[in-house]
């Protein structure tokens, strides 16, 4: 295991290691010194009906990104051109307020590069009465080693499963290793959660623990998303619950190098996916239905909430 350690001076915290002396203000593969920087903390209504619910997730975007995928729909705080630099006593403030609002839980999105400050906020914010469960929404490119610090602050895991092939993981994301690296993730997170359990509120089922991973099928790579459906039905089955999204859209600036990338999902090729998952025998799942390929899907990184 790695030696992960607030005290380290180079960090090492995701896959990429890039060693560089984030807690000595130098900027890391993420974007990000080692500030604690967030754009955005506020109830979300977009997420799996499991877990935002009629109430909303309390979700905290955070910035930077250590995948930086080329059609990242929340580039802006991805490449960490917004953000507010917080504390970690504020951002367990923040916890708590969010579940004072009503949250269902606590959305921790792209936390990766900031799980050590993530990890001592949670700890100090459930001595001082927060309840909720923890989301933690992933890119699912993570160190099993930087999740294991997470052990027993986790109740629900979040990651995306992007590719399954690393042709298309090295030309959109630069992570030849995507797939080794997301897989070993998962299946940390399954043996820190195990599989889902529910509790129903206002007669909603929601998810209090467990893992739902998301595919976000791209344009043309129905290929790609038929393995990675495979692969996560034959290893998990119905332990996990799986979440296919259409929700891709086109506003990434530097597409013209990606022509493939330059149009939405057709209903033809989601239709394809979601008959494939039905073939393979998944019964735990989520689709998407009716138009989410748009802008206005994106929120605001207005400080919302900081």
């Amino acid at each position: 295991m790695q030696n992960i350690s607030i005290r380290s001076k180079t960090c090492n915290l995701c896959p990429r290691n890039c060693a560089s002396l984030r807690i000595d203000n130098h900027i890391g593969r993420c974007g990000m010194s080692w500030d604690l920087k967030a754009a955005k903390a506020s109830l979300h209504f977009w997420e799996e009906p499991c877990i935002s619910g009629t109430k909303g997730s309390g979700t905290v975007f955070f910035s930077g990104c250590p995948l930086g995928c080329v059609y990242c729909q929340n580039r802006e705080i991805a490449l960490g051109l917004s953000g507010k630099v917080i504390s970690e006593t504020r951002l367990g403030e923040i916890f708590l307020e969010l579940q004072s609002k009503g949250a269902n839980n606590i959305n921790l999105v792209t936390p990766t590069h900031y799980i050590l400050s993530i990890k001592k906020a949670l700890i100090v914010a459930k001595r001082n009465g927060l309840t909720i469960p923890i989301v933690y929404n992933t890119s699912g490119y993570e160190l099993v080693e930087s999740l294991q610090l997470l052990d027993g602050l986790i109740d629900i895991y979040l990651p995306d499963l992007k590719y399954y092939s690393s042709e298309l993981s090295t030309r959109y994301s630069k992570a030849s290793d995507y797939f080794t690296y997301a897989s070993s993730a998962i299946k940390e997170m399954f043996r820190q959660v195990g599989t889902p359990i529910f509790k129903k509120v206002s007669s909603q089922d929601l998810m209090t623990r467990g893992i739902i991973v998301r595919h976000l099928v791209l344009p043309g790579q129905i290929k790609d998303s038929k393995n990675v459906l495979r692969y996560l039905y034959e290893t998990y089955g119905d332990q996990i619950y799986i979440s296919i999204l259409n929700q891709y859209t086109p506003v990434a600036k530097n597409l013209s190098l990606y022509p493939e990338l330059c149009r939405t999902l057709t209903q033809e090729e989601y239709n394809e996916i979601v008959d494939y998952a039905i073939e393979l025998g998944i019964e735990n799942g989520f689709i998407q239905e009716g138009e989410t390929a748009k802008e206005s899907f994106i929120p605001p990184f207005d400080y919302e909430g900081l």
